[in-house]
């Protein structure tokens, strides 16, 4: 059954069953698994057991429905749908879509298979990867693996000869679909899933060090610092799990409410008693993104809704506080990879890229 969701700002929801989340509508970011991601609306996530997301607006409004283990692992296919390769994917769900109507009670009577089996069409349709069927179950093959033995010191060789199965080269194929190595694909999951225990739990640094597979603290520590920036402590301070500290949601509200005239980090140093230095070290720490970056992707957000109604390109320059219609359409496409009217025409056309 799909349930209305209208989840709270910067609350960490824990995903215990497998789980399909539609977002209505939003105009902040999503953090899954230490990861930001925005422009979510009218966009489908699955998520599986043991990952977490975090909203970092107020005005989210998502459905959610959850699925039983039995019904996702009929079909190995359904992997491409939750198990994210490196980073989070997505089904369009825009209006007249056939998801769509499953998802807003439209069609008659949807059960969970349904709607599984109407996702997995368009994704593969979407295609984000650019390969085939059998090359996409090769990699995923290796992403499982990587999954059910990073937490065991499982060397690289053994990774490699489980991905060499059926005479494809799935290491090859890793690397030119998707541009990392199986190497980087093991560091990242026992980084993720390392910092999940650290912030999480109350297990000590030498626990989370051999919990994901590292044989020594002190080198377990050392990447850690190395990849994060920090040690396993100063990172377990950051996060703020409790949600003792409200600097996220003080500064995402100041951002919704000033982006549209503010674009200057020291406007919002001094709304937050800061000093511009202090500031940005601080959202970096709590946010894992910059200033610049949020204030951006609000812009981003706006300017699209903006786009939807059917707003001019100068009016939404006027109303953003760019000097000039051509400067936005620059900060657009750069931003975004397509021109205002690409992708004002896309929407029309219910068109919608996979990023």
């Amino acid at each position: 059954m799909v349930q209305l969701f209208n989840p709270e700002l910067n609350k960490v929801y824990f995903i215990n069953q497998y789980t399909l989340l539609h977002i209505l509508s939003g105009s902040g970011g999503i953090q899954v698994d230490f990861k930001n991601y925005f422009d979510w609306e009218d966009k489908v996530i699955y998520l599986e057991k043991g990952q977490y997301i975090k909203f970092l607006s107020d005005d989210f409004h998502a459905q959610k429905m959850e699925f039983p283990s039995k019904t996702i692992f009929e079909n190995r296919e359904v992997r491409v749908l939750f198990k994210h390769l490196i980073s989070l994917g997505y089904i369009d769900a825009l209006q007249g879509s056939p998801l769509e109507k499953y998802l807003s009670g439209k069609a008659s009577q949807p059960d969970s298979r349904e709607i599984i089996d109407h996702s997995l069409v368009q994704w593969f349709q979407q295609n984000p990867f650019n390969a085939s069927k059998s090359e996409y179950q090769s990699i995923f093959d290796v992403k499982e693996s990587i999954d059910q033995l990073f937490s065991t010191q499982v060397a690289l060789l053994e990774l490699r000869d489980l991905a060499c199965g059926e005479g494809m080269d799935a290491s090859r194929l890793i690397k030119e679909k998707l541009g990392v190595t199986v190497r980087s694909m093991l560091e990242e999951k026992r980084l993720v899933e390392s910092k999940k225990k650290v912030v999480f739990t109350d297990c000590s640094v030498q626990e989370v060090c051999f919990d994901v597979g590292f044989k020594d603290p002190a080198y377990f520590n050392r990447v850690f610092k190395k990849r994060t920036g920090y040690t396993p402590i100063e990172f377990r301070d950051n996060f703020d799990y409790e949600r003792q500290d409200r600097f996220v949601e003080n500064l995402m509200e100041l951002i919704r409410l000033h982006h549209k005239n503010e674009h200057q980090m020291e406007f919002y140093a001094d709304k937050m008693n800061l000093s511009v230095k202090a500031l940005a070290k601080k959202t970096k720490d709590k946010m894992h993104d910059t200033l610049g970056s949020l204030i951006r992707n609000e812009l981003i957000g706006t300017s699209k809704k903006m786009l939807r109604q059917e707003m001019s390109i100068k009016e939404i320059s006027l109303q953003l506080g760019f000097e000039e219609p051509n400067h936005f359409s620059a900060f657009f496409k750069h931003s975004t990879g397509e021109t205002p009217s690409q992708y004002k025409n896309k929407k029309v056309q219910g068109i919608a890229p996979f990023l």
